[in-house]
């Protein structure tokens, strides 16, 4: 298995830990320690595509919309989520190009594209919203906010009411000709980050949505649509893992397609957790990737040459 081009999932704790504020200077040293295990790829002979979460940024800008309403008008979560590309973007480049530089590695010049991702405007999640956004509200402020029909909310395990909006399917990269261009020259390419901004087509012109795409889902069609070898999810274990919390926890280490799908159906991967994690990367295999890889951001390099996490692969 030659494994050459790779796709980067960053976890959102790469970018905000838990706890944590979310002031400038906490998530650019967050970004700053992502960095440089990224270098460590780029160094180890990787070709790196990097995407990244960014639901707490876009939670922080629906506040401040909110906040600011009556000075400025608010902007759509489209706006919010190609504006969150943009600040996470430039915190990645601006310390992936300190990383490499402290490396003396050349011709790797990191570039971020706020990409727009195509959704099906007929897709069935636009019927059921599901995915919560935005900060916690009284059932009072939700109802008043949810009365001209526009808005849908929901009561979110007795902590309060969110805005839920659609999760559409992703189908296609709208940036996919340029980051592949951008791979040529030899680019480290920040891409799709939170999902990508939802685009639907009609008439031949494209236009936003009110809508989150999964961003490891999003993650999978970015690695396919680039012809990356491998795909490696980084999140805040080592690995995926059957029973996982319980006496006979069992870490999963390399692992068949059909292995895995078996486990997903026998309930093992959290619908909210690992389960995307896990439908994505299976996802990638089975469209012809060679190699998707479950781990912690500090054992990505080590997980790709196969002595950490976990690995899917086709067959053994």
């Amino acid at each position: 298995m030659s494994i050459q081009r790779i796709v980067v999932a960053l976890g959102g704790n790469a970018i905000l830990q838990r706890g944590q504020k979310g002031t400038a200077a906490e998530q650019m040293e967050n970004v700053r320690v992502a960095a440089r295990q990224i270098a460590e790829m780029i160094a180890a002979g990787y070709q790196v595509v990097v995407t990244h979460g960014n639901g707490p940024q876009v939670g922080a800008l629906l506040i401040q919309n909110a906040a600011g309403a009556g000075q400025v008008p608010a902007l759509p979560m489209d706006f919010c989520g190609a504006e969150s590309q943009g600040f996470i973007g430039y915190m990645l480049c601006q310390c992936l190009r300190n990383e490499l530089a402290a490396r003396k590695i050349d011709g790797r010049e990191p570039v971020c594209v706020v990409t727009q991702v195509l959704v099906d405007p007929n897709d069935p999640a636009f019927l059921n919203p599901t995915k919560p956004v935005g900060p916690f509200y009284s059932e009072e402020e939700a109802k008043k906010r949810s009365a001209d029909g526009k808005e849908k909310w929901i009561e979110d395990a007795g902590r309060g009411w969110r805005r839920v909006v659609p999760s559409p399917k992703p189908a296609e990269i709208v940036e996919r000709g340029a980051i592949t261009s951008l791979l040529g020259s030899g680019a480290t390419v920040v891409a799709s980050g939170g999902g990508g901004v939802p685009v639907v087509r009609r008439e031949n012109e494209l236009s936003g949505v009110e809508a989150v795409i999964d961003k490891d889902l999003a993650g999978m069609l970015l690695a396919c649509q680039v012809q990356a070898d491998a795909l490696v999810i980084l999140t805040d274990v080592q690995a995926a893992a059957v029973n996982y919390g319980k006496p006979d926890e069992k870490w999963l280490g390399s692992v068949s397609v059909s292995d895995m799908k078996r486990y997903a159906s026998e309930g093992h991967f959290k619908a909210g957790s690992m389960g995307p994690k896990v439908e994505a990367a299976v996802q990638f295999v089975q469209r012809g990737g060679q190699l998707s890889v479950i781990t912690s951001l500090d054992k990505a390099v080590e997980a790709l040459a196969g002595s950490a996490g976990t690995r899917i692969s086709a067959g053994q």
